[in-house]
């Protein structure tokens, strides 16, 4: 995994890897330049017009010497300077090393950034403070209302990476950062500044790195495909666990369908699916994979027996949220096994907060935004939220997940751990019935909750990546997902 540091660790490891490399600090940031220059190239060409927004600091220092590598390859650039502050020394290295390719230009309020196709913006770096004011708010601005393609260097000015943003904010169309991604970047608030993300490497010291200590970190497929367990020859389907789904109810059957055939396509041994009487024939008919358990009720969930025969338990999807299904709740709960909670379960549980505590040790709950608002109350902004998160996770020893872009994975531990697989696409109905199977089904599996949500919310969403690669973003649906899911597997191994 990627961890992700604070800004305080941040300036430490630049400090660190100019000691101990040992390398000069204006030569850091060239290597900084060169691998922005590096991305940028391979996306526009040098018939595009770039415009540089500088401040004096050392993010200004990078925005100067990106113009100048720029300059140099032919592209038609334009340097403008916000002062307002102290001049670093890396700037006036690189401020000078520009007079011989690029005049710059200060600007002043009023000045238009017109005429450029491409604005870089390299007015301030990821230690800022404090809102921005004054002449600084006027960039900012200018560079929002620019007609033109704006790429932030590092990150966009205005933001803070370790805390909720206010004031006036570049909206960056893609933003380069320089070797690891800043928190700010996975949250929902910020989506309009930062746009398109890219993580460069600048070789800053990877020992360092490695010695940090954080509860913040960015999933990769490496540390993925180490959770990966493979199968042995003369194993047989009682190894890979048997799973209980509760899902379902008169007119939401397929959720009950979506989940089953996730948990399948999980790799689980042995699946029963427990549904109304109303859903008997369609999940016999849709998966025929599956066993079924038959409520005595005909169209919702009401009684589950035989709950000691499985190894794990996922319910929620479809089951609805009538008086009569909490009991089954209850006892499901009270099973002691691990869960998966999911849709209507957490709807439950956060109408009945007296069943909370029953949740079992090494859970995993699965809430949208709005799922997760009613279990632990609104929040004022998405780092609330994140603590909010840990703090359930803490409550329950549990696994919390909150689904979205960049699913946050929050541990009892005090973890929390962002995806880094999904797409738009899949915000349509039934993408989060089939996550709960598939984690339902490694569960069964054996893999502990933390190991299995990594593991799932990585498939998941590799699936959807896959499928919107064959099929395209807008004509996604839920189902498409169960179907890639053979090839994320595939494609991690």
């Amino acid at each position: 995994m990627i961890k992700i540091l604070d800004m305080a660790q941040v300036r430490e490891l630049d400090a660190w890897t100019i000691e101990h490399e040992p390398v000069k600090s204006i030569d850091l940031m060239e290597r900084a330049c060169t691998a922005f220059v590096n991305w940028f190239v391979m996306r526009f060409d040098p018939t595009h017009r770039v415009g540089v927004v500088c401040g004096t600091g050392n993010n200004g220092g990078d925005g100067l010497g990106i113009a100048r590598l720029l300059a140099g390859m032919d592209y038609a650039v334009t340097v403008w300077i916000v002062r307002g502050g102290k001049e670093s020394d890396d700037f006036q290295v690189n401020f000078g090393r520009l007079q011989h390719r690029v005049k710059p230009v200060d600007f002043v309020a009023g000045t238009s950034l017109s005429g450029c196709e491409i604005i870089i913006d390299a007015l301030f770096g990821s230690g800022l403070t404090r809102p921005a004011e004054g002449i600084y708010e006027e960039a900012i601005k200018a560079v929002n209302q620019a007609e033109a393609t704006r790429i932030a260097v590092d990150i966009p000015s205005g933001m803070f990476a370790d805390q909720h943003t206010t004031g006036a904010v570049v909206k960056s169309n893609f933003t380069v950062t320089f070797q690891l991604p800043k928190l700010a970047f996975l949250l929902p608030e910020n989506q309009e500044y930062v746009g398109e993300w890219r993580r460069v490497d600048i070789g800053l010291d990877k020992t360092f790195i490695r010695n940090a200590e954080t509860t913040r970190y960015y999933l990769t497929r490496k540390s993925v495909k180490k959770l990966l367990r493979p199968r042995k020859k003369f194993s047989h389907k009682g190894d890979y666990g048997r799973a209980l789904l509760v899902s379902g109810s008169r007119g939401k059957m397929g959720a009950a369908v979506l989940a089953s055939r996730g948990a399948l396509r999980a790799g689980v041994g042995l699946l029963t699916t427990h549904v109304p009487k109303c859903g008997v024939l369609i999940l016999q008919t849709a998966v025929p994979e599956a066993m079924v358990s038959v409520d005595p009720e005909e169209m919702q969930v009401t009684k589950v027996l035989n709950i000691e025969l499985f190894d794990a338990i996922g319910v929620g999807p479809g089951i609805g949220q009538s008086a009569e299904t909490v009991p089954a709740l209850r006892d499901l709960l009270d099973a002691g096994k691990p869960m998966v909670l999911d849709a209507d379960a957490l709807n439950l549980l956060a109408a009945h907060r007296e069943l909370l505590h029953l949740v079992p040790r090494g859970s995993i709950l699965t809430p949208h935004p709005r799922e997760f608002e009613r279990l632990a109350g609104k929040w004022q902004n998405d780092f609330d939220r994140l603590a909010k998160q840990l703090a359930l996770a803490r409550q329950l020893k549990s696994i919390v997940i909150v689904k979205g872009a960049h699913s946050a994975v929050a541990t009892p531990e005090g973890e929390i751990i962002f995806n880094c697989t999904g797409n738009p696409g899949m915000a349509t109905g039934g993408t989060g019935d089939v996550l709960t199977g598939v984690l339902t089904g490694l569960l069964a599996q054996g893999h502990p909750a933390r190991e299995a949500a990594m593991l799932g919310v990585y498939l998941h969403g590799l699936a959807g990546d896959i499928a919107a690669r064959e099929k395209g973003l807008n004509g996604l649906v839920a189902g498409d997902l169960v179907d890639f899911l053979p090839s994320a597997y595939k494609t991690l191994e």
